[in-house]
């Protein structure tokens, strides 16, 4: 995991998507690298690849790890996300529970900050990043804005819900809908404490929380999501908890505690083999 190049090839392994190593050729080729921002706890994001790099963690382990550097972060209540607005790649110092699923899984997927930023620009777009010559993101209407499109896009992990438990048929929603996809399985809310008595859970599995049809607001399937930090016997969930009205911070809480009392209705998985 020394380098982007090669945490990209588990990466293009896992998501079976051969173009997208020519997008990463294009963007460490073409695009400028933009400014770092400050990190959780006053560290560095040099400093923390100097730290895990020696620990030659696998793939999981170590985006269980970036997750647990963003625990105590403010939460992020700008309603588009202070790294939209901004038009910026990083923007670590709050941080909503999409960023920080987004953050995590690149700092880990690369070896390197930049490398971490290079990729950004290859994952949370339906195509590509593109940066102007002052690293300003040109093209976060390409982004991804709902969870169900991260799962779909294969680039966030192979979905492995239906290995968990039995799984329920739920509906999406019509923007889904006039894609040709008019359900998904979810594993439902009683199944998350089986799953996770069973072990079945590992760390760096990215949970969405699935919304109830009945309360969704702008044909948003996925309201919520975190990763998974399996450790010491215990399964936890490493979330940013929060709303854009009242704010919140990153925590993180027993995965088993959590599925008792969220107001959802089971969740999809995904996972980096």
């Amino acid at each position: 995991m020394g380098t982007v190049i090669i945490a990209y090839e588990v990466f293009v392994l896992n998501s079976r998507r051969p173009a997208a190593a020519l997008f990463l050729a294009l963007v460490l080729s073409v695009f400028p690298i933009c400014r770092a921002s400050g990190f959780p706890r006053g560290r560095s994001v040099s400093d923390l690849y100097a730290q895990v790099n020696a620990k030659n963690m696998p793939l999981g382990e170590r985006i269980a790890w970036f997750a647990r550097q963003f625990i105590g972060t403010p939460y992020d209540r700008d309603p588009m996300g202070e790294y939209v607005t901004r038009k910026a790649i990083v923007a670590d110092d709050r941080v909503d529970c999409m960023y920080q699923v987004f953050r995590s899984v690149e700092l880990a997927l690369a070896g390197t900050p930049e490398g971490a930023k290079r990729l950004a620009l290859l994952m949370r777009f339906k195509t590509v990043g593109k940066l102007s010559p002052d690293g300003k993101v040109l093209n976060y209407e390409d982004r991804y804005q709902y969870g169900l499109d991260m799962v779909l896009s294969g680039k966030w992990g192979k979905n492995v819900t239906a290995t968990l438990g039995n799984t329920e048929t739920v509906q999406t929603s019509p923007r889904f809908i006039e894609k040709g996809v008019p359900s998904v399985q979810i594993l439902p809310k009683g199944g998350i404490c089986r799953a996770i008595q069973q072990k079945l859970l590992k760390s760096g599995d990215i949970v969405f929380f699935v919304k109830d049809p009945a309360r969704r607001v702008v044909g948003e399937v996925i309201g919520h999501m975190g990763i998974i930090d399996a450790r010491n016997g215990q399964t936890y969930l490493i979330h940013a908890h929060g709303t854009k009205e009242t704010g919140g911070v990153v925590t993180q809480v027993l995965f088993g505690d959590y599925a008792k009392s969220m107001p959802f209705i089971g969740i999809i998985v995904t996972r980096f083999d």
